[in-house]
């Protein structure tokens, strides 16, 4: 059996049907925290308030035009730094000066930043596979849940929540036999073209890559080629709390010993091992993703919950959603 077909046979579509007949008010958990922030706020403040509560995101709110226009991201923070860093003798007060709608006002006048004009986010009764469809289209990583009739935000969605809300119930449904399979094997995964930072390279030199890759981790490997940590757009943010964005000449090497915050750590997959496990482990150990690597530990690929989730949800109904897309022509068609 061929991957293309081991996906697409009777049982393919176990998964694709429970996230169709699950919705998103569902896979609110019984206790969660929503953090607003208004758009007069500073940058500076909103970023340790982020640290300070353990988030990597939240809607943002304008007074004004009293309604909600859009997230502030870690990536809103790597692009701070990303534009305005020029060397540790120059220190940066852009995020001293700058409330988020002035930075927001600046950086959409900037080409290589393109942000949505409108917050993009999912009724309660949505389908999950709804709410699967609109991560993975719209590149995101966090879907606001709104209520229709207060126009509250309830929980805010993400690939994490979403598959640990199928594993759950993983006992329960029939059993694709494809979950034997590894995800290599599979096609599951990215295997070419891999964005990777060698330790001595700078830290400037990962937030070019977050950039221009549009990646979320960068697997870090020595001279050898073996991976020896993951350095992800979440550990930038902890930057911010350190106060220490003004010198990113420092190595890789550096950057992975100075983390005093969570460590989301290196866990790796093989290329033998089957689906169901590599599942399960990204599940248990609450990551973002797994590195694939050789037995020498050198990296093959990368196994991330976007591509767990494609191959889980929407494959069986025939969408790529991992496929390059015109995003602004998505936000009026979908």
């Amino acid at each position: 059996m061929d991957r293309d077909n081991a996906l697409s046979g009777p049982d393919a579509s176990v998964f694709m049907d429970f996230m169709k007949n699950h919705n998103c008010y569902e896979a609110i958990p019984t206790s969660s925290k929503v953090l607003l922030f208004d758009t007069k706020l500073r940058m500076k403040t909103a970023f340790f308030a982020l640290v300070s509560n353990g988030l990597r995101a939240a809607p943002l709110w304008d007074s004004r035009r009293q309604r909600f226009v859009g997230m502030l991201t870690i990536t809103d923070f790597i692009h701070i730094l990303y534009c305005n860093y020029r060397s540790p003798l120059v220190q940066m007060y852009e995020l001293e000066r700058h409330r988020i709608d002035t930075w927001r006002g600046l950086a959409s006048q900037k080409v290589y930043l393109k942000y949505s004009p409108r917050l993009i986010s999912i009724l309660p009764n949505s389908s999950l596979f709804e709410a699967v469809l609109s991560l993975l289209q719209f590149k995101i990583h966090r879907l606001p849940v709104m209520d229709p009739e207060s126009g509250n935000i309830l929980y805010i969605l993400t690939h994490k929540r979403i598959l640990k809300f199928l594993y759950l119930f993983l006992q329960t449904l029939p059993r694709p036999g494809f979950l034997d399979r590894s995800v290599s094997d599979l096609g599951i995964g990215t295997f070419s073209d891999l964005a990777v930072v060698q330790d001595s390279d700078s830290l400037f030199s990962a937030l070019t890559l977050f950039i221009q890759r549009r990646v979320s981790a960068l697997p870090v490997v020595n001279q050898q080629g073996r991976v020896v940590g993951l350095y992800s757009r979440f550990d930038v943010i902890n930057l911010a709390a350190q106060k220490s964005y003004n010198d990113l000449d420092v190595t890789m090497s550096e950057a992975l010993r100075q983390r005093t915050c969570f460590i989301e750590g290196v866990l790796k997959c093989y290329p033998y091992e089957s689906l169901e496990t590599v599942i399960q482990r990204i599940v248990q150990t609450e990551v973002h993703r797994l590195i694939l690597v050789d037995g020498s530990d050198r990296v093959q690929g990368i196994v991330s919950l976007s591509d767990l989730l494609q191959a889980l949800v929407l494959g069986p109904a025939g969408i790529n959603a991992l496929c390059k897309i015109n995003f602004y022509e998505l936000l009026t068609t979908l």
